[in-house]
């Protein structure tokens, strides 16, 4: 097994905190269904595969990469364990789709930080990111297949709301006739990764695109779906 070089091991040892703060953040949302020590591991895990994976020459801050690869590998890491309620494995999805999302906008996100000459457009930049995580956690979400977890077995909880239900139906069909309109590159991804819930790099690999491409492919996506879903409206 090689050793880690050590660039490597010093992004590794410098940032281990972030992955408490961000361990932290998912605590307060699983509250007793995970435990710190477990979401802990996950996002150690993420920040060293950051750690080999960064390449300095995007011109992106290691701390905002790192920052999304912790957060993909704690998701990841919590669709491992069992009996999660529905409730939280649609936290779970959004989350995760904003992650996505947010990893393959983060190049783009500091080209436009280096380059913008007014505050005016610092904004524009930050709202247009905001509306893209909305449409990706959105999207997470209403493709997350309604599947009762243990609190809802257990607890007496009552069952969705049938007029949730056909709304959100609806939404999903809405959905996908917009992703059946996008380039077919983007139109693949996301139909695969969403409504048939093959993971994400396995999916690129398919297709033949690097991760990193691929994440960028994904968030023109999701900016697309975006303005037709809310063309529909």
């Amino acid at each position: 097994m090689p050793t880690d070089s050590p660039e490597v091991l010093a992004r590794f040892k410098e940032h281990l905190p972030l992955v408490d703060i961000i361990t932290r953040q998912f605590l307060r949302t699983m509250g007793r269904h995970a435990a710190f020590d477990d979401l802990q591991s996950f996002g150690r895990e993420g920040l060293l595969d950051a750690a080999r994976r960064f390449d300095p020459a995007r011109g992106v801050p290691f701390r905002s990469y790192a920052n999304y690869r912790i957060r993909g590998a704690i998701v990841d890491g919590l669709r491992t364990l069992a009996h999660l309620p529905r409730r939280v494995h649609e936290r779970l999805a959004a989350e995760s789709a904003a992650a996505q999302y947010s990893e393959g906008a983060v190049e783009d996100l500091e080209a436009t930080r280096r380059a913008m000459p007014t505050s005016e457009s610092a904004e524009s930049a930050l709202s247009e990111h905001l509306a893209g995580m909305a449409t990706a956690m959105a999207l997470g979400i209403v493709a997350t297949p309604g599947r009762p977890g243990t609190d809802e077995l257990t607890s007496g909880a009552a069952p969705p709301n049938p007029e949730h239900a056909l709304a959100r139906a609806q939404l999903l069909e809405l959905v996908k006739g917009a992703i059946a309109e996008l380039p077919e590159q983007e139109a693949t991804l996301v139909r695969r990764h969403y409504l048939e819930g093959d993971r994400f790099d396995h999916v690129a690999a398919e297709l033949g695109l690097s991760k990193s491409w691929a994440s960028r492919l994904h968030t023109r996506a999701i900016g697309r779906l975006g303005q037709r879903l809310r063309s529909q409206r």
